[in-house]
């Protein structure tokens, strides 16, 4: 069975000019190292050995063209380390040495090839960003509701957005009731209530509730737009990196041609000087800085994560402080119990119990992770009375004659500083 990648890579290398050639080049030395070593023919065609033809056709395929562009960055005094390759194929086909000429060409337009699917690959994921978004918009008037395309939304339409749908445009909730998923653009875990007159943003997902909005912003000035705009320029701004090692090519291709030209002088074969320009030939290194950097950019926004400069890529490595948004960033951005330290006389099934039978009363973002784990961990959960939750003071509550207070360690130490060298430091999470 075909490898759905393997075909995607297959067909981006084949659409691309550079992608030909190198598959070209590819299948001409494999049919001259048939014919050399394999059938071992001794055959000439216009004086030319027979298993040389396909190294020679492969020359002036991908070769002439190759050398051409190199001609014209000559021209414009851009003289890149790949100014070697050029040099190493017109001085492979001077010595007659078509196999090594071949090489080169099959390194550079492979390369190149390989950077387009990268290029490609990254441009997929905002593909995959774009088909996101809904493509028409729901208007109310007096005749009722019509479809119309995003781009004709104006500033002050009242719009519906329908249960499970994705917010065309940001706006403010005119009428209905329902919660918004808005976690994918500002990395809050939580469903956000939305009433008459809250904000909605673009790209978030609607509950179950049909919504009634007026749009505030134009789809092209949308929150959603802004990223999908941030993305763009990302992948087209070249990266430094890559500058960098152009300017290098101005010193290291002309110290690079003096040693190839003294291997000639010194040994007195010219095969020497194409031996030095061929292992001289940089070319993977320069193509791999901008294939990695633009498949770092990928795989970054695959996983929700949006590089607006990729130049700060090369100098990562030296950063000593990042700052985060927690939220979404460092965390899954879904609350969850991972550790339950009972003190002497309590086991970690009687806490969780009473924990979650008094958060089940709660709005608190915690109560559902600690909810989820008494689910998990298959308690039953007690009746409460007399609840409680003023702002500041935690959860209180009365189970099985026994008052319970749920509370983090800084709103205790407020109300009870005496207490304060008695409770135990925590990284996070409560006590009761």
């Amino acid at each position: 069975m075909e490898n759905p990648r393997q075909s995607d890579l297959s067909k981006s290398i084949l659409s691309h000019k550079q992608g030909i050639i190198a598959v070209f080049t590819v299948i001409a030395i494999l049919i001259h190292l048939v014919l050399r070593f394999g059938l071992k023919t001794t055959t000439e065609i216009y004086g030319f050995p027979l298993s040389e033809l396909p190294l020679i056709a492969s020359l002036v395929l991908g070769g002439i063209p190759l050398v051409i562009d190199l001609l014209i960055k000559l021209f414009r005094l851009e003289f890149g380390s790949d100014l070697l390759a050029g040099i190493s194929i017109v001085t492979s086909v001077l010595l007659g040495q078509y196999l090594a000429g071949s090489l080169v060409v099959l390194m550079l337009s492979g390369g190149e090839a390989l950077e387009a699917y990268a290029v490609r690959s990254a441009s997929s994921v905002l593909e995959a960003l774009a088909k996101r978004m809904p493509s028409v918009a729901h208007k109310k008037s007096n005749g009722g509701v019509t479809d119309l395309s995003l781009g004709d939304v104006r500033i002050g339409d009242t719009l519906i957005v329908f249960p499970h749908e994705i917010c065309p445009v940001d706006g403010t909730v005119i009428e209905g009731h329902s919660v918004m998923d808005e976690s994918y653009l500002t990395g809050e875990p939580y469903m956000m209530s939305k009433t008459p007159g809250s904000d909605v943003l673009s790209g978030a997902i609607n509950g179950e509730q049909a919504l009634t909005i007026r749009a505030n912003k134009l789809a092209v000035d949308s929150r959603y737009a802004k990223i999908m705009q941030v993305m763009r320029e990302s992948e087209q701004r070249r990266p430094r990196i890559r500058r960098l090692g152009d300017r290098l090519g101005a010193f290291y291709t002309p110290v690079a041609v003096c040693i190839a030209l003294i291997a000639w002088v010194v040994s007195g074969e010219p095969v020497r000087f194409l031996a030095v320009m061929v292992v001289a030939t940089p070319c993977p290194l320069l193509i791999a800085i901008p294939v990695t950097i633009i498949g770092a950019i990928s795989l970054a926004a695959r996983r929700g994560i949006i590089i607006k400069d990729p130049t700060v890529l090369e100098s990562i490595d030296k950063c000593r402080t990042a700052i985060f948004d927690k939220t979404g960033t460092l965390t899954y951005g879904r609350p969850r119990l991972t550790e339950i330290i009972p003190s002497p006389g309590f086991t970690e099934e009687e806490v969780l119990s009473l924990v979650a039978s008094l958060e089940r009363y709660s709005k608190h973002p915690l109560s559902g992770a600690i909810l989820d784990a008494a689910k998990e961990a298959d308690l039953n959960l007690l009746e409460a009375s007399e609840i409680s939750e003023r702002p500041g003071e935690g959860l209180s509550g009365i189970i099985d004659g026994r008052k319970i207070w749920v509370t983090s360690r800084s709103k205790l130490v407020a109300k009870y500083p005496d207490m304060a060298n008695e409770i135990p430091p925590l990284s996070g999470g409560l006590l009761l």
